[in-house]
């Protein structure tokens, strides 16, 4: 249980910059929301991969990442956006 974990971390930090890499520009958004948004479309994209027929073939699932990476991509610009509307803390100065 704790290998699946640290594999869908690990794979979801993979993913998540890849998702960052194809944007172009800046994205000012926390390198953790960057691995949780890349769970998620590492999670989905496999499930949408497996709903497709193309989850698991011989060799490497190339259609599989390429659909998981886009998502990244997807997620991370709305994550993006998201962050850009929020108002930035007052700092107390004395």
């Amino acid at each position: 249980m704790i290998g699946t974990i640290i594999w869908a971390i690990v794979a979801g930090a993979i993913i998540g910059a890849l998702g960052r890499l194809v944007l172009p520009g800046r994205q000012n958004i926390s390198v953790w929301a960057t691995i949780g948004v890349g769970i998620a479309a590492a999670l989905i994209g496999g499930v949408l991969a497996m709903w497709l027929g193309v989850g698991a073939t011989r060799g490497v699932d190339w259609i599989r990442h390429l659909i998981q990476v886009a998502l990244a991509a997807l997620f991370v610009a709305l994550a993006a956006r998201i962050s850009a509307n929020r108002p930035e803390p007052r700092r107390v100065t004395r």
